[in-house]
């Protein structure tokens, strides 16, 4: 027989000595009361676990339902389709996956910059909008009866922001954005300005030349390289028009905060123009 050295006894070795030591020095009737002293600390430690778990769930939900509650039913509509379509454009290709659930959360973390309390808001819209059997056809057409045209175009703005957040949109994404625009009735001059306004900006990348800058410029104006004074300014009255910060004022402050860094862009553009014609 080779030796196998002893290992020190482990809490089970502890218990068994302890246990002896209350037989012979107290007896059966106190080994009894250890014994049920020790179930009832053990199941006193699950009941407090699930009252701790459940008292956190609960204050979860109320300061959900609380933040809910101050918003008004146009916003928190908004939101929760917006949700439910992000989460359907994330399954196209039949699964959400961990990093696809991230980015939908990142992008109201941090391009709508939204707080604790309304992220834990966002989680649970996730969580309902990844097990509900709805179609994106569906949402759509729910939408496009909800709201009218400038809520739309805001929509439409954001589906290209998310798919920006994630790189290059692949070719499949970026025609089903496109599709989305059709849908919506948003006209072809301003899918074009939405589009051309993330398309370009991936291309011109960090190291842009005036050219590249110029490009931009036009895409955001929803023009082609190129086009004159008189044309820049009819796109600018027109999408100063449309993305009015006034116009989407009752879907929440987020969402005027989109509209108003449209209209910066939109300004900055027509102001490059200006000073370059």
């Amino acid at each position: 027989m080779n030796y196998q050295r002893h290992e020190q006894p482990g809490c089970g070795g502890c218990l068994l000595i302890l246990m002896l030591i209350i037989l012979v020095t107290g007896g059966a009737p106190a080994l009894f009361n250890f014994l049920g002293a020790l179930i009832f600390s053990g199941f006193a430690g699950i009941l407090l676990f699930i009252a701790l778990f459940w008292g956190f769930s609960y204050w979860v939900q109320k300061r959900v339902a609380t933040y809910e509650q101050s918003q008004t039913e146009s916003h928190n509509r908004f939101v929760w389709l917006l949700v439910q379509i992000l989460i359907r454009i994330a399954r196209i290709d039949g699964e959400i996956t961990r990093d696809e659930v991230q980015t939908i959360q990142r992008f109201f973390q941090y391009n709508l910059r939204y707080s604790q309390t309304q992220m834990m808001w966002i989680k649970e819209l996730i969580k309902e909008a990844t097990s509900s059997p709805q179609t994106l056809d569906s949402l759509l057409l729910e939408f496009k009866a909800s709201f009218a045209y400038e809520p739309r175009l805001i929509l439409l703005e954001l589906i290209y922001q998310i798919l920006t957040t994630k790189g290059q949109i692949p070719p499949p994404e970026l025609e089903i954005a496109r599709n989305i625009g059709i849908f919506l009735e948003i006209s072809e001059y301003e899918r074009r300005t939405i589009e051309a306004k993330y398309t370009r900006r991936r291309e011109a990348g960090a190291t842009a030349t005036p050219r590249d800058t110029a490009a931009h410029h036009y895409g955001v104006l929803g023009l082609e390289p190129g086009a004159d004074m008189e044309a820049i300014k009819k796109a600018y009255r027109t999408l100063s028009m449309q993305y009015h910060p006034d116009k989407v004022g009752h879907l929440g402050e987020e969402f005027r905060a989109v509209a108003e860094e449209k209209m910066k862009e939109i300004n900055q553009a027509y102001d490059y123009f200006k000073k370059a014609m």
